[in-house]
């Protein structure tokens, strides 16, 4: 709490919180007689340099209070997309980026609902709008939601998505497939592996091969899916009885030579 006080505190000063500091030093700087004139520079100056410290300060708590509620939705929330379905100016700008109104549809197991948000419409986040949807962390309980712009951005495919598997000496590019990237995302969230520039999952085996069946199963094609698909069926039925171990066999050379 305290570093996030003196970085609230340096943006204040940067953003002319000096004034109060400079009044009361220039008054303390000077001669008995010289203060006698301007001692309406040491009390303005007091003034505002209490005011730098009360801006800071609560500034300094509304971003615990952001990070908390951050890290509150990273730890038990649920990771989902929400479609954009509307897009409306507030009229207000900060720092030269537009203020505009979301309207979200927000789906997820066993919720849906309809919300709206007001984000800053900077160069960035251009790519994110135009594809029409945004990742969100969600409570269900009380419909409490954020965008992560960052995954938002991996799954938009404005960041490169490739995954080496060391096995094949491949690697498969996934940019854009928003459907196996949010596979992806999720199962890192529940690892509490967080979304960085490299990941590397080798010390976790379980989901290093969760993993690398969402991207074989991404980057195949139609009738290698398909293919997959009837295998798995195939093992079923011979899992429950329902083939013998030779009709299992003879059908996976089938399925296997048709690929």
């Amino acid at each position: 709490m305290f570093g996030r006080y003196l970085r609230s505190q340096l943006v204040v000063l940067l953003c002319g919180g000096l004034v109060g500091p400079i009044f009361v030093i220039v008054y303390l700087a000077l001669g008995p007689a010289e203060r006698a004139e301007i001692q309406w520079m040491f009390y303005v100056g007091l003034v505002l340099t209490v005011s730098d410290v009360v801006v800071a300060v609560a500034l300094a708590r509304r971003g615990a209070k952001a990070a908390a509620r951050t890290a509150a939705l990273e730890r038990s929330g649920v990771l989902t997309l929400a479609q954009i379905t509307g897009m409306s100016e507030t009229g207000t700008r900060i720092n030269d980026q537009p203020l505009i109104r979301l309207g979200l549809r927000i789906e997820g197991p066993g919720f849906a609902f309809d919300t709206q948000d007001r984000v800053l419409a900077s160069v960035t986040r251009t790519g994110n709008f135009n594809a029409r949807r945004l990742v969100v962390l969600v409570d269900p309980a009380t419909q409490e939601h954020q965008i992560d712009w960052e995954r938002s951005a991996l799954v938009n495919g404005l960041m490169p998505a490739k995954f080496s598997l060391a096995e094949e000496n491949r690697t498969y590019d996934l940019s854009g497939q928003a459907g196996p990237l949010m596979e992806i995302l999720q199962l890192l969230k529940a690892n509490g592996i967080p979304l960085n520039g490299m990941m590397d999952v080798r010390s976790k085996p379980e989901l290093r091969q969760q993993i690398q069946a969402v991207v074989r199963r991404a980057a195949a094609s139609p009738s290698e899916r398909a293919a997959a698909q009837r295998l798995e069926e195939l093992e079923a039925l011979r899992t429950t009885g329902a083939i013998t171990d030779d009709e299992y066999a003879a059908k996976r050379r089938q399925i296997i030579s048709e690929i």
